[in-house]
């Protein structure tokens, strides 16, 4: 886009940790709704068709505490770098706190809360904000409706858009990120060998070791606001 003509590209991957920081949890923390329920009941594909019900309530829930979800610093720092960047975030969350933050290039690997789309049709995406859907829910072509989540045993449509940006990185990030749950983990392989790369994370995170990340173990809001001082002192 013409406004981002002759600004470093910086992909950011973010994962779990920068929606931690905001309240906001997911299968991979303990605590809140993913601790009462199996991955297997609520996040694949076979759980679906086992039990919509169990998975549209559960998506309710998760969508109602996302309507009071706030970005935090890791979201609004990512956003107010688009000054300096072409920043472009590709996200594991199924959240909208980079939006709310004010991220304007949002690359969403598996799915949105927000949305709705037919289950013969994925590429007919409905926006239903923070409302509840019922599990028989149709759409107007009296097609039956279902999260608009990527869940495990399907694949994700995503993620050949998801490489590219990667492969045209100036710079690149991981962020809250353990890097273990593919393909988005695999995204790391289609870096370019010249591009200068973050990983922020307080815990340990297995990278192959021939990537050459400066590591900054630390939650994401002081993580990434590290990462912003550097860049702006390097490229600003």
């Amino acid at each position: 886009m013409a406004e981002n003509m002759g600004k470093k590209r910086l992909v950011v991957l973010t994962g779990a940790g920068i929606s931690a920081e905001s309240g906001f949890k997911t299968f991979r923390d303990s605590g809140g709704l993913w601790e009462t329920y199996s991955v297997e009941d609520v996040a694949s594909i076979q759980g679906w068709y086992r039990n919509p019900k169990l998975m549209t309530d559960f998506y309710n829930d998760l969508r109602a505490q996302l309507e009071h979800a706030q970005p935090n610093d890791g979201h609004k720092i990512l956003a107010e770098l688009e000054e300096y960047f072409d920043v472009q975030i590709i996200t594991q969350n199924v959240d909208n706190l980079h939006e709310k933050a004010g991220s304007h290039h949002v690359l969403h690997l598996h799915g949105e809360l927000t949305k709705a789309r037919p289950m013969n049709n994925e590429s007919k995406i409905i926006e239903i904000g923070y409302r509840k859907m019922a599990y028989d829910e149709r759409d107007s072509d009296g097609e039956l409706l279902r999260p608009h989540i990527v869940w495990f045993g399907e694949s994700v449509p995503e993620i050949t858009n998801a490489a590219r940006l990667v492969r045209s990185a100036d710079i690149f990030a991981v962020v809250g990120s353990s890097l273990v749950v593919y393909p988005a983990a695999g995204l790391v392989h289609d870096l370019r060998s010249n591009t200068r790369s973050y990983l922020i994370d307080p815990a340990e995170v297995d990278v192959p070791s021939w990537l050459n990340f400066r590591v900054i173990k630390e939650v994401a809001s002081k993580g990434v606001a590290v990462m912003r001082d550097e860049l702006l002192k390097d490229y600003a």
